[in-house]
């Protein structure tokens, strides 16, 4: 049975992504990160699948199992009393059903979902496979009673050699997300090109996800565009160990 716990958070990282624009969610990897971004004052977190490798020894790009993805955000989740999205990567082999299933029962209420399918040679789904697979997970979380927020990614443009050459495509295939049911849409690769932000925002209705350094970026320069959310990716951790590495140099023998 799905705590009620489980779906009031669903319930509101619905609303947060209709309140703030655009909503800001830290990319977290364990307890500790965690309560600090919600000390800080954010009211909802994504936990990222690079960050989480390496905060565990780990490769990205689906180098845990999905059970062992589950184990390590399980805590997390508990630990703070605020909807939290999981990056499942392209889904671990998982049927979408099962991915869902598994998301809830630790308490997650938001994915993100990619399509370089890392388990199968970093192949890339067509347009028509990676809709399909968002469309079971929205039947799976409508069947589950749990309005979990599906963040629809493509790496399309991260893939090119000319981001801008792909363009048409890469719209083509996020529209047929927003179709097939994703909350949000998540163009991994263009976080610095206005041009093509704006091209894609214009192009659908719901939140465009962009990647954000939380130093060299600036929040107003996003919300000007039209950016709808915000992630960090591995980008808060670099952040950090850079930071660290300057504090300890003056210490190292």
């Amino acid at each position: 049975m799905v705590s009620h716990t489980t779906v009031e958070r669903a319930q509101r990282l619905k609303q947060l992504h209709a309140q703030y624009k655009p909503l800001v969610l830290p990319t977290v990897w364990d307890v500790w990160s965690a309560r600090t971004a919600v000390a800080s004052g954010f009211p909802a977190l994504t936990v990222g699948s690079h960050p989480l490798a390496d905060s565990r020894g780990a490769d990205d790009n689906e180098g845990q199992t999905f059970e062992e993805v589950l184990a390590a955000v399980k805590p997390i989740i508990a630990a703070v009393d605020v909807p939290v999205s999981v990056d499942l990567e392209a889904g671990y082999g998982q049927k979408p059903a099962d991915l869902v299933a598994g998301l809830i029962e630790v308490g997650g209420v938001g994915l993100n979902i990619e399509d370089t399918v890392h388990s199968d040679g970093g192949r890339v789904r067509s347009t028509q496979e990676h809709a399909s697979y968002v469309a079971g997970l929205r039947t799976a979380a409508d069947d589950a009673g749990v309005p979990v927020w599906v963040n629809g990614r493509t790496d399309l443009f991260m893939h090119a050699q000319d981001a801008s050459a792909v363009l048409d495509e890469a719209i083509e295939r996020l529209r047929a997300l927003e179709e097939a049911g994703a909350d949000s849409l998540y163009p991994v690769g263009i976080q610095d090109d206005d041009g093509l932000l704006t091209a894609v925002i214009g192009a659908v209705t719901v939140p465009v996800n962009a990647t954000a350094h939380p130093v060299r970026h600036d929040l107003e320069r996003f919300r000007r565009l039209g950016v709808g959310r915000i992630t960090y990716g591995p980008l808060m951790q670099f952040a950090m160990a850079d930071t660290m590495k300057d504090m300890l140099k003056r210490w190292a023998p």
